[in-house]
Order: C-alpha cells, then sequence, then structure tokens
C-alpha cells in the first residue's frame, strides 16, 4: 500500500461510497442519529480524509460526531455479529464480558482483556475498557502473510491466498520452528517466521518458480486461485502450508495463555486474519478442549468495514460522549492501558 495513492483514493471514493451507503440503507442524511468516524491508528493521510469529511458532515447537519479507535471498532464487531445472531437466534451464546481479545490483521496483532467499565454504568449506558496484554514486537501476522506471499509471487492480499492454496499443502512437511520470546511472553513476533521463509526460497528452485509465476501473473492480468495453484510445485504449496500453521499455531497459543493467565473462560477473534479457516479452526477446536467460548464476526465484519466504527461510535453516543471541530487523526493512536 503506497499512502499517499492511499489517500487519493479515500478522496475520489469518499463521497460515492457514502452516497452508495445511505441508497442501500434506504435513508437520508438528516434521518442519521450521529457521525461515527475511525480517528487512529492507520494511514495519517487516509485518517485526515475521513476526519474532515466526517467534521464536515456533523457541522453541516448539527449531528453529534463521534471519534473511534480502528481497533475498537475490531471488538465491536464482535459484539454487533453475536447481536445479530442472536436476533435470529435466541439459543446463539451470549458474548458475555469480560474477555481476552485478539485483533489480528494486517496492520495490528495485539490481545486486549476486553471488560465493562463499571464506573460509567448508569441506567444502560456503559463503555468498554481494554488492557492490553499483548502485542506484536515487529509485523503483524497479516503484514507477514502479505509479504510471503510477494516473496513466493501468489499475490495481494496474500492472506486469503495462502489460506485457500494451504489446504492443498502438508503442513507438516517444512518444520519453521517455534516462535520464543524473550521478556513478555503474551507478546507476538512474526519477522523471523517470514526470514525463515526467505532462506527456504532464495537460491533453490522455488525462487525461480516464483519468478516464473510472477512473470505468468503480470502477463495474465487477473487469474484464479485455481489457476494460481496449478502454477504452484507441491514443494511451494507446502511451504505455505507450514508457514501458515506456524503463524496460527503461535497466535491460538498465546491467546489461550492470555486467557488462562487472566482466568477468562471468553475469547474474541477479530480483524481481517480471522478470516483465516485455519485460524477459526483451531480456535473452534481449543474452546471445546478447554470449555472456552470463542467469537469470530463474520468474514464481512471482520475485514476492515463501516458498520464496526457505527457500533463503537452508537456504544460511545449512548455513553454520552461526543467530540467537536477539534477532533484529529492520530497514526498510532493506542488503545488501552
Amino acid at each position: 500500500v503506497v499512502p499517499e495513492l492511499a489517500s487519493r483514493e479515500h478522496l475520489r471514493k469518499i463521497v460515492p461510497v457514502v452516497d452508495e451507503a445511505l441508497a442501500r440503507a434506504n435513508v437520508k442524511l438528516p434521518d442519521i442519529n450521529a457521525i461515527a468516524v475511525t480517528k487512529g491508528p492507520g494511514l495519517i493521510g487516509s485518517l485526515l480524509v475521513g476526519v474532515v469529511f466526517g467534521k464536515s458532515l456533523a457541522l453541516a447537519l448539527s449531528k453529534p460526531l463521534i471519534g473511534v479507535n480502528h481497533l475498537e471498532g475490531h471488538i465491536h464487531a464482535v459484539l454487533l455479529q453475536n447481536k445479530l445472531a442472536r436476533l435470529e437466534d435466541p439459543s446463539v451464546a451470549e458474548a458475555r464480558l469480560p474477555a481476552v481479545t485478539l485483533v489480528v490483521s494486517g496492520g495490528h496483532t495485539s490481545l486486549f482483556r476486553t471488560d465493562v467499565n463499571s464506573a460509567s454504568q448508569n441506567g444502560g449506558k456503559m463503555n468498554l475498557i481494554y488492557e492490553r496484554m499483548g502485542q506484536t514486537r515487529d509485523d503483524a501476522a497479516g503484514e507477514a502473510f502479505d509479504k510471503v506471499a510477494k516473496l513466493l509471487a501468489l499475490g495481494y492480499p496474500g492472506g486469503p491466498l495462502i489460506d485457500r492454496l494451504a489446504r492443498h499443502g502438508n503442513q507438516n512437511a517444512v518444520k519453521l520452528g517455534r516462535i520464543k520470546m524473550r521478556g513478555h511472553q503474551l507478546d507476538f513476533s512474526f519477522s523471523g517466521l517470514k526470514t525463515a521463509v526467505l532462506y527456504r526460497v532464495r537460491g533453490t528452485a522455488l525462487a525461480g518458480e516464483a519468478e516464473e509465476r510472477r512473470a505468468w501473473s503480470k502477463s495474465e492480468g487477473c487469474v484464479t486461485v485455481d489457476e494460481l495453484r496449478a502454477h504452484c510445485s507441491q514443494k511451494t504449496l507446502d511451504l505455505v502450508a507450514g508457514f501458515q500453521n506456524a503463524v496460527v499455531t503461535d497466535l491460538v497459543e498465546r491467546t489461550l495463555a492470555a486467557a488462562e493467565s487472566a482466568h477468562i473462560r471468553t475469547i474474541f477473534v477479530s480483524g481481517g486474519v480471522a478470516c483465516n479457516s485455519l485460524l477459526r479452526e483451531r480456535f473452534t477446536k481449543a474452546a471445546k478442549q478447554k470449555r472456552l467460548e470463542v467469537f469470530f464476526p463474520t468474514p464481512a465484519l471482520s475485514t476492515d468495514n463501516a458498520a464496526m466504527i457505527a457500533a463503537a461510535g452508537c456504544a460511545r453516543l449512548i455513553a454520552g460522549e461526543r467530540d467537536g471541530v477539534l477532533l484529529s487523526a492520530h497514526a498510532s493512536l493506542p488503545l488501552g492501558v
């Protein structure tokens, strides 16, 4: 992602996207109650486009403005999904707090203890509080997926492609080792795995295969996953499967360790990487074995979306929070303490 190009695309598309969203929802701007906008973290140019547009709408419509932390939005995606599921089927388990939340995406890999702020509970009004339990020290998990996919000329975004291709590989054929952390054991690190894949490829037939695949995909333009698979050797598929297995194993084990250390029986998993089929399978299996409750959003609510920002903004609106014209964007906005 080129930051300058991304911000230009945001600027070009934000008005038609908002217009289309309103049309699909069959509402007019005056019908809405408030404006929620992502204030960070993220690429500052793209964030500023949204913040300025949100502030302009709120000022023009005389509507409340609520700035939302992007990571908090991912956490509210789980609660929103659970609420929608329970409306359709009351037998669905309720996502009760406190919970250990894994937010795992292309830009973030963090663990939070998520709970209700008891001091804010007043007549149904409540806010959530977040305590950071662990975070990546280098690459985020989704970033590592993208970089390995780029190395192997598989395409972008790498996560979904690796997930699909790994199903045709043997995850035990390539041993990439376990991630060992010094100091805080709930932190993550994925740059070593990415480097291990690089060393497995560099100077081997896999490197030549990747270059051939890169030239082929460039000449073909848009290719399907099945076509891509046909241009991957079994060794490449095994390497992809082994890499995915190592990443997922680390994510699941550290999240379970965080839940155990905090004596919490509920786990939320959100963010773009939460769409990964192996990650969902492993968490679901672990939940049954350890008698935990694990909750995911749907894939549509896992990746970055406006609904999760609206859900987080709604909670803050009900709690009486407002932002004014001084609201600004923050590229490294933290969540929790």
